[in-house]
């Protein structure tokens, strides 16, 4: 089930074939997920293309809050340039995947001289998941790279989103994408949450409050331990897009992921990692970094593109409307989930979801 599915259109542009992050031709996603007892977590893994590791995209990255992890960002924010796999995981599971991502690109170049700063991304799913029993092994990342797949990516309680809270409801992984035609041919920008984030009280979708209208009566809130701040978690935004643009481009684009957690009633709190990273496929060749390459080489001008700066409102707009869209399908696509201690977290209702946006419902009261 999808936000679409229940009548919920976020934005005026359309979106692509399968409105998924995998609209970007080459993206490939995997997920490996953990249900067993009081374990609730696993591991997803974006591929932004075949040949990641010995081909590099530019890059860009933006912090909302940083009471979270996303490994590799310096090498990021120094070169413009993003040079692995992207992992997503749960907070005491980062190295382990991060190491099998080295692992990984060690593989793909056999022996030299180069060095491996891979990309992982973390949320705290503590409550649902046995966090400190550190059950994400190596092959579990492993299997999520190996499996990754330009099918639509499967949603809400899956890989590294299994264990996830989002605005006081069950949350999780979530997707979306946006495309838009320009005189040099189509562009596509697609995003992938890993949602465990924000207050029910704040959820608001189209301006309507749904997390008033469907209040802890209808729905219940975990019964969160009476340290747990409310609205601590976290949410990473991965965006994909073929535009062509250059390292600045896609900072400016992740800057703007930002706007569509703020939008839904995110407020980046003190306890929140909020992260966003932006990659580009829309120019390759780049090459691959080492401590022996050739410091005279034959080629040594790579040639580029850039969308005309014209242009980038509009692909803002496609971010914005796609991530919106994506952190809705998260909590859309998940299933009321009981964990660690007994916890639960509770899916939101997909009928007082489709009433609640219904224009003829009051939006001063509760649903009854």
């Amino acid at each position: 089930m999808r936000a679409r599915d229940l009548g919920v259109v976020i934005g005026e542009h359309p979106t692509g074939p399968a409105n998924a992050i995998t609209d970007v031709k080459g993206v490939r996603v995997g997920h490996t997920t953990l249900k067993r007892g009081g374990v609730n977590t696993g591991v997803t893994v974006v591929v932004p293309h075949d040949d990641i590791w010995t081909e590099p995209v530019f890059a860009g990255s933006h912090r909302l809050n940083g009471s979270g992890e996303l490994t590799g960002l310096e090498w990021i924010r120094e070169s413009g340039e993003l040079t692995s796999a992207i992992g997503l995981t749960n907070t005491h599971s980062v190295g382990v995947v991060r190491d099998e991502l080295v692992a990984a690109q060690v593989r793909a170049r056999g022996a030299g001289l180069y060095w491996s700063l891979p990309v992982v991304g973390e949320t705290y799913d503590g409550l649902l998941n046995d966090i400190n029993g550190f059950h994400v092994r190596p092959e579990h990342a492993r299997q999520a790279l190996e499996t990754a797949s330009t099918a639509p990516p499967a949603e809400g309680n899956v890989g590294g989103g299994t264990g996830m809270i989002c605005h006081g409801f069950k949350g999780g992984i979530g997707t979306a994408s946006r495309s838009t035609e320009t005189a040099a041919g189509q562009y596509t920008v697609g995003v992938l949450v890993q949602a465990n984030h924000g207050r029910r009280e704040r959820l608001r979708i189209n301006g309507v409050p749904v997390g008033e209208l469907i209040g802890a009566s209808k729905v219940p809130l975990p019964d969160l331990p009476k340290q747990y701040a409310p609205g601590s978690g976290s949410i990473i935004v991965i965006i994909a897009t073929d535009a062509p643009l250059l390292p600045h481009q896609c900072t400016r684009l992740a800057q703007r992921s930002a706007l569509a957690v703020g939008r839904l009633g995110g407020t980046g709190e003190q306890y929140s990692g909020d992260l966003m990273l932006a990659f580009s496929t829309g120019n390759r060749g780049i090459p691959p970094y080492a401590w022996d390459e050739d410091a005279f080489t034959a080629h040594p001008e790579v040639a580029l593109r850039m969308v005309a700066p014209q242009l980038m409102t509009r692909l803002f707009d496609l971010t914005i409307e796609a991530t919106e869209e994506a952190i809705v399908n998260a909590m859309v696509a998940a299933t009321t989930m009981t964990g660690h201690n007994g916890f639960t977290a509770h899916a939101i209702d997909h009928d007082l979801l489709h009433h609640a946006l219904d224009p003829n419902t009051s939006a001063l009261e509760e649903i009854s």
